[in-house]
């Protein structure tokens, strides 16, 4: 729930879900940030797969993996995982894991913690492109429709503890695109010193997964982060 000195969202619950990535989406941005990869438009339309990018966020989000267990992970057959794999690997979105390898079952690691979509991109008049960026953004927010309602419909499954700090919470605002920009920037650097942090301290998203590191603080989890912002339409007469 919002905190009570601060404006009354539209719509607030108190046993809130968390909040992508398959990879963050910023429209709007104009350089990557480090670790992440800047998309061009050959690559775009390397990634615009539903089964692809479901695939580089389960190695960014759980760890190094077979096709194999990517396919148990899935719900895919290992034939298609070890195909999309290795067309993520044409365009750089993942990479061979040598300190995993063992000559029998080939592993792979996410090449980068995140991908960047570029306002050209955005913004482009090739039919290719527009259908590839149409995808890649509608698969992202099916993607956090799935993680919402699978948040949901396990909510009763964690501790008190953790049931009643999530948030499902949005709110109206009236702003021009000047300041809905400057609303944005702030509210990534939020988010992005709390990553800061965790990496100050030694931790990672990934710690305590299959594959990621032990370093995990305790009684820690995977958090997921939301953040969506979109002029809405009025109502016409």
């Amino acid at each position: 729930m919002p905190a009570p000195d601060r404006p009354a969202p539209d719509q607030a619950q108190s046993a809130e879900p968390e909040g992508a990535e398959p990879q963050p989406a910023e429209p709007g941005s104009t350089q990557p940030r480090p670790g992440y990869h800047a998309l061009d438009a050959r690559s775009l339309r390397g990634l615009a797969h539903p089964l692809r990018m479901r695939l580089l966020a389960s190695l960014r989000h759980d760890g190094p993996a077979t096709a194999s267990q990517l396919a148990a992970r899935l719900h895919e057959s290992s034939g298609a995982t070890s195909y999309h794999l290795r067309q993520l690997a044409a365009h750089g979105f993942v990479a061979d894991d040598p300190d995993r390898g063992t000559g029998r079952e080939r592993w792979w690691k996410a090449s980068e913690q995140g991908t960047h979509f570029s306002r050209e991109l955005h913004e482009s008049t090739d039919p290719e492109v527009r259908g590839a960026a149409d995808l890649f953004l509608h698969e992202i927010a099916n993607t956090h429709t799935q993680e919402l309602s699978t948040w949901l419909g396990t909510l009763r499954d964690w501790p008190s503890e953790w049931a009643h700090v999530g948030d499902l919470s949005d709110y109206t605002l009236r702003l021009t695109p000047e300041r809905l920009r400057e609303m944005n920037k702030k509210l990534h650097e939020v988010v992005e010193s709390y990553q800061e942090a965790d990496a100050d301290a030694g931790t990672d998203a990934n710690a305590g997964t299959d594959g990621g590191t032990d370093s995990a603080p305790e009684n820690s989890a995977q958090i997921r982060v939301h953040l969506h912002s979109f002029p809405r339409a009025l109502p016409r007469d």
